[in-house]
């Protein structure tokens, strides 16, 4: 094994060899996968996304980019080799080709997994920007993508390495590479952090300013190379003409052209129940006061204690004042006793029904996720006359993990057959929101204690809420619905 054989191969093992051609592309592709793991991670999604979408997209990307390349450079000589075709380890990969199939891949993996194709886009393409900057230094390893001859001085502020690897065929030539990888870079920080400054952004916004950045980028830098592809033999420069295209694309992207194509859906609403939908405080109370009585009663519950009961599971408030096997047994009296009282102590929140009564005048569609068991849900909408508000209704005997985990939120929009990236989830306690930002859903917090008013406010929900009726101004805002609302 043998490292660096010369300057175009990282190792040599025997007859085998990995160039750096190839190096720099991975280097470039891995960047990007880490840089999208980390924002698809921040908005609620399992680590299988990006990982699914990166290899296809890689795959895709680099078949794309090799038949682009094919067609448009000397396709008659790879048509009577096809095998040729295959050797992509010595260069021979059109960036543009690789996009457009990786792009394809894209919509299409997001539509499978229900994801907006442009919040997905809008995370993973300025990324992309990093990849094509490290990918330009693997057409420096192979002494391609070069421009104009000019003469020695030009290279004296420049490292040596530079100056050596760009005499190609008996003359210095302008690094063109290191142009558009540069810009790149640039390309990358100016839409990811400095667009948002002067543009208010909406979902593929960042999208488009890929497109407008790189079209230009590449349309300046082509023009200044020596070793371009051509239209089949004509005059015109391939890349330069999809430039073009990219920068009208990005434009018509920004004038809200695609808005037809990629309209946001009216987004789901999803609800917490007790403290949210249904005034359940005093008969949470009472039934818990109730049974801890009986297994202790000297147990005198302060305020703040008896306020920690609203929002917890059933199983974590017990066993704050209970052994396991204790809380086991009181478990089944607490659901028994909740259950008796429910007609005589359960009401609806102020304005609760009228609410959703607005709502579906409005055509939303509607769920309850809630931490208490579905029939006892169902129980409560029943007796409150709510139950034909409700498109779906997750409890606690239905999932694994309980909020603050998204993954009843996240089982409500599969049953409902929706995007989560258009999803509200309206709740009352800091576990309701946490649950929400974790699902990377839009956050409303219903403020109704004072005493949690704060640790609510701490999640930093989207909105704070102290009627349930504020809920339909904030619908009419023109923006996107997720925990990001780009």
């Amino acid at each position: 094994m043998t490292f660096f054989p010369d300057i175009s191969t990282f190792v040599e093992i025997g007859s085998i060899s990995i160039k750096m051609y190839a190096v720099c592309i991975l280097v470039g592709a891995f960047i990007t996968y880490f840089i999208a793991e980390h924002k698809f991670s921040k908005l609620g999604y399992p680590k299988s996304i990006p990982e699914d979408l990166f290899f296809g997209a890689l795959l895709s990307g680099i078949i794309g980019a090799r038949l682009w390349y094919v067609l448009f450079y000397n396709f008659d000589s790879y048509l009577s080799n096809p095998l040729s075709i295959l050797m992509t380890w010595s260069g021979g990969l059109a960036i543009q080709g690789g996009l457009m199939l990786g792009v394809v891949y894209g919509y299409w993996y997001t539509r499978k997994k229900k994801i907006n194709f442009l919040r997905g886009a809008d995370i993973v393409v300025p990324a992309i920007l990093l990849a094509q900057a490290s990918g330009r230094w693997g057409n420096f390893f192979n002494q391609e993508a070069y421009g104009r001859i000019v003469n020695e001085a030009y290279y004296n502020f420049f490292p040596a390495f530079i100056k050596d690897m760009m005499f190609i065929q008996g003359a210095f030539r302008e690094p063109t590479f290191l142009y558009e990888s540069v810009l790149n870079i640039i390309g990358f920080f100016a839409i990811t952090y400095g667009l948002k400054h002067v543009m208010k952004l909406k979902r593929g916004d960042q999208f488009y300013g890929y497109l407008v950045w790189y079209g230009i980028t590449r349309f300046f830098v082509e023009g200044l190379r020596s070793d371009s592809l051509y239209v089949w033999g004509t005059f015109i420069r391939t890349a330069q003409v999809l430039s073009i295209l990219f920068i009208l694309l990005g434009l018509l992207g920004w004038m809200g052209f695609f808005k037809k194509f990629f309209k946001d859906p009216q987004p789901v609403i999803l609800f917490d129940l007790d403290g949210t939908l249904l005034d359940t405080e005093p008969l949470i109370i009472e039934t818990f006061t109730q049974v801890l009585k009986k297994y202790k009663p000297d147990l005198v519950l302060t305020r703040d204690q008896k306020i920690g009961f609203l929002g917890p599971t059933l199983h974590e408030s017990l066993e704050k004042y209970l052994d396991p096997e204790t809380a086991k047994t009181a478990f089944d009296e607490y659901r028994a006793l909740n259950i008796e009282l429910h007609p005589t102590m359960i009401k609806t929140m102020p304005h609760a029904k009228e609410l959703l009564e607005a709502l579906k005048e409005r055509n939303y569609t509607l769920g309850v996720v809630s931490s208490k068991k579905k029939d006892v849900v169902e129980l409560g909408l029943k007796l409150t006359g709510l139950e034909s508000y409700f498109s779906t209704i997750i409890g606690y005997d239905e999932v694994k993990k309980y909020k603050p985990d998204p993954e009843g939120l996240i089982n409500a929009c599969k049953e409902l057959n929706v995007y989560r990236d258009d999803a509200i989830y309206v709740g009352d306690t800091d576990t309701d929101m946490m649950a929400a930002d974790r699902a990377g859903m839009y956050a409303v917090a219903l403020i109704t204690h004072e005493e949690r008013k704060q640790a609510i406010l701490d999640t930093k929900p989207n909105e704070a809420i102290h009627d349930l009726m504020e809920l339909l101004p904030i619908l009419e805002k023109k923006i996107s619905w997720t925990r990001s609302t780009i």
